[in-house]
């Protein structure tokens, strides 16, 4: 870990890297990823690590247990950072000086000439958010608490968050991501990233590879407006080349924009970084799957392809045919069987047809068998002999030898095995083991066969 690095950034580099090696399949459990991590922290996190090792037990602790735990710590050290650099501008300002704090505000004693008290109340105070004194910045006035606004344009204006009562007592209605304008149109291969939707929805039809019209709700947008949720299913959406199934999505008819849950995507165990002008999703198998970077605006749009699905019309002459290939090649008695006492749901009426199927014809075919044995045996020694030469070989044998040239007498099946260096050597050594054998037998070599079939009658 770098010491530029914070503990989101450091985790997603490590999760990335992890998800890679899953995938070129490397066994990469939890307990092994927070040990990594642990070993590779900054020394300011020592004594966080010995900590955590001392009261809980590594082996059963998941990344995001100890993802929060850091980030926690993190948080301290950077309030402690800031704190004492605040203390330093303070000492710089007043040099040597005191600051007494008591009733009606802060007093200030000087150590120059003369003892002089200075009182600073909230009357002399300034605020730093208006600078305006009479009051501090935690009470100022001009204080925005509501929800915020970001404008496109001029022309073009953008709710981002939903006002959400948490003591709402109206089950029926849902709190959702509020209300998006754009100038009154919208790209339809557009999705905005966004983590003020509670839900995943688009008032375009086409998306939905199926859609359940019987789900419906009412949901509040940050306006005060309300919609009607008139159904819910999945989506199929293309990403920078890659198919991805989102599930759970509202189907909003007035709705102008098509929004991704950012809460909802955690639920369902990904992973979203945020950082540096760049909003990365991981998936806990596949690894990276999605990558935007911010626009001018401040917002993360996710470019998409629309998956268009195709229904292939059959006729009634492939019924037979394809129900056929369906079932694995399945006889015509059995498929009218199986549609007489309705054994399948939706299964169409069956003719008999006289097609062949051309992959059952093929199926069927009978190979003649290999022969057991040869249709001819030789009835006396070196009528017959077989030869092969076999090589190169690696290694070689201890005198460098690569060929192994073999003579297989066809009535004695006895065997004759020579070790050549060369291939050349070939002939030279059948004319010593021609001399040889027919010394030996008193017969003369009438066939010689070679492994390829070719015979050399002598």
């Amino acid at each position: 870990m770098k010491q530029s690095e914070s503990i989101t950034e450091y985790f997603a580099k490590v999760t990335s890297v992890a998800n890679q090696m899953r995938s070129n399949g490397e066994t990469m459990p939890d307990t092994k990823v927070v040990e990594k991590v642990l070993r590779t922290l900054t020394e300011r996190f020592t004594y966080v690590v010995v900590s955590i090792k001392e009261s809980k037990d590594v082996s059963t602790m998941t990344i995001d247990e100890l993802q929060s735990s850091l980030v926690v710590h993190e948080a301290k050290f950077k309030r402690l950072d800031k704190t004492r650099e605040e203390e330093q501008a303070l000492h710089a300002s007043i040099g040597e000086g005191r600051i007494n704090r008591g009733r009606g505000g802060v007093h200030f004693r000087g150590l120059g000439r003369g003892r002089g008290r200075q009182t600073f109340g909230r009357t002399t105070a300034t605020c730093y958010k208006c600078h305006k004194p009479g009051h501090l910045q935690f009470e100022c006035p001009t204080w925005e608490r509501n929800a915020h606004y970001v404008e496109l344009d001029d022309e073009e204006e953008l709710l981002l968050m939903a006002h959400v009562d948490l003591e709402l007592e109206d089950k029926e209605e849902l709190l959702l991501m509020a209300h998006v304008q754009m100038g009154g149109s919208s790209r339809e291969d557009v999705w905005f990233i966004d983590s003020g939707c509670s839900n995943h929805m688009t008032g375009n039809k086409k998306w939905f590879i199926s859609l359940d019209e019987n789900f419906s709700h009412a949901m509040k947008l940050g306006n005060n407006a309300r919609m009607q949720v008139m159904g819910q299913e999945s989506v199929k959406l293309r990403v920078q080349g890659r198919t991805q199934i989102v599930s759970n999505v509202f189907y909003v008819p007035d709705l102008t924009n098509n929004l991704l849950s950012v809460g909802q995507l955690l639920e369902k165990g990904l992973k979203v970084v945020m950082q540096k002008g760049t909003c990365k999703i991981f998936h806990p198998m596949k690894g990276l799957i999605v990558h935007t970077h911010m626009t001018t605006n401040r917002m993360f749009v996710m470019l998409v392809e629309q998956h268009n699905n195709v229904c292939l019309q059959v006729t009634q002459e492939d019924l037979t045919g394809l129900w056929h290939r369906r079932f694995s090649h399945l006889h015509q008695k059995g498929l009218q069987c199986l549609e007489h006492k309705k054994m399948v749901e939706g299964m169409p009426k069956i003719k008999k047809t006289n097609k062949v199927c051309e992959v059952c014809s093929k199926r069927k075919q009978h190979r003649d068998e290999m022969p057991k044995k040869a249709n001819w045996r030789a009835s006396e020694k070196l009528q017959l002999i077989h030869i092969d030469l076999c090589g190169p070989i690696t290694p070689t044998t201890m005198s460098n030898k690569r060929y192994i040239l073999t003579f297989i007498d066809d009535f004695s099946r006895k065997t004759w095995i020579y070790l050549l260096a060369e291939k050349g050597e070939t002939f030279e050594k059948f004319r010593h083991f021609k001399t040889k054998v027919e010394k030996e037998t008193g017969m003369s070599i009438k066939c010689l066969r070679s492994d390829r079939g070719g015979e050399y009658t002598s």
